[in-house]
């Protein structure tokens, strides 16, 4: 039959094998937003598995209405938008040198940042410079360290060096400087690579809570993550500010907080997406 397709072994197979993902990554999250949706009493007895038992909004009202929740959520956003547009910035700027053939050095900088790929200061001579710097306990402890990622560097070169060499010249002639080059004309050009960058960054810095724990002495600072840890680690029932024990499972509200930390995610991944597999490809088409 025209157009008809033949089911092999492999098509079976890759099927199953792409179905037992699916379920693997979808079976925490429906369960985490089942148990923060769901009754105490339902939650307590371990009634609720992928549906929640007795619609309950509760656990919500107590994330929102805690201080320090609220105020953990917004440290995230601050940082997350601060360190991803640094990230973009530092790496667009960056990434422009590198993809010029005729840049002094060009192989010599190349091969020492690979080199940072493989070995690094480790953290306490980085911890000896931030604090020398007298960045403990700000948010440039957070992002300055950590403004340019090898990897997201050598894709946004590939990128710049896959652009027509013809539009640079043609703006040299017409004297234009190297930085009025880069930022109007190849910046402009390269937004699928800085979307597809920007999500890797983006996601760094919301999902980050080794760095704020050891940069950030102070609790008013801490990221969402470093809370939600704290919530995880430590159980809620020991934390009378956080949850009433009379009225509230301590697993609904960690459950609740938890899916509250996925909205920004699953919020904006969707609009980078169709960026998402070509970024990846692009450091792989050169070196």
């Amino acid at each position: 039959m025209v157009g008809s397709r033949k089911i092999t072994l492999f098509t079976i197979l890759n099927a199953l094998l792409l179905s037992c993902v699916a379920v693997a990554t979808l079976y925490p999250v429906l369960y985490i937003l089942a148990v923060s949706l769901s009754d105490t009493s339902a939650v307590i007895q371990g009634k609720v598995f992928l549906f929640p038992k007795g619609l309950n909004f509760d656990a919500y009202k107590e994330v929102l209405k805690n201080d320090k929740i609220p105020r953990a959520y917004l440290n995230s956003v601050y940082y997350t938008a601060l360190g991803t547009f640094i990230n973009l910035l530092f790496t667009a700027v960056a990434a422009y040198p590198l993809s010029q053939r005729t840049f002094f050095g060009r192989k010599w900088f190349m091969l020492m940042i690979v080199i940072t790929m493989f070995f690094n200061a480790g953290i306490i001579p980085t911890y000896m410079v931030v604090q020398q710097l007298g960045l403990l306990d700000t948010v440039w402890a957070l992002v300055l360290p950590n403004a340019i990622w090898t990897m997201e560097l050598i894709i946004l070169k590939s990128f710049y060096e896959n652009m027509s060499t013809q539009i640079r010249e043609a703006a040299l002639i017409d004297g234009a400087s190297d930085y009025r080059i880069l930022f109007s004309i190849v910046i402009p050009l390269s937004k699928p690579a800085l979307a597809s960058i920007g999500l890797f960054y983006f996601m760094g810095h919301w999902n980050s809570f080794f760095l704020p724990m050891i940069y950030l002495s102070d609790k008013d600072m801490y990221p969402l993550q470093v809370v939600l840890r704290d919530m995880l680690i430590y159980n809620a029932e020991n934390d009378a500010g956080l949850v009433d024990r009379a009225a509230l499972a301590p697993q609904a509200m960690k459950n609740a907080t938890i899916v509250l930390s996925m909205i920004p995610v699953l919020l904006m991944y969707p609009f980078a997406q169709k960026y998402f597999a070509k970024g990846v490809m692009l450091g792989s088409e050169k070196g």
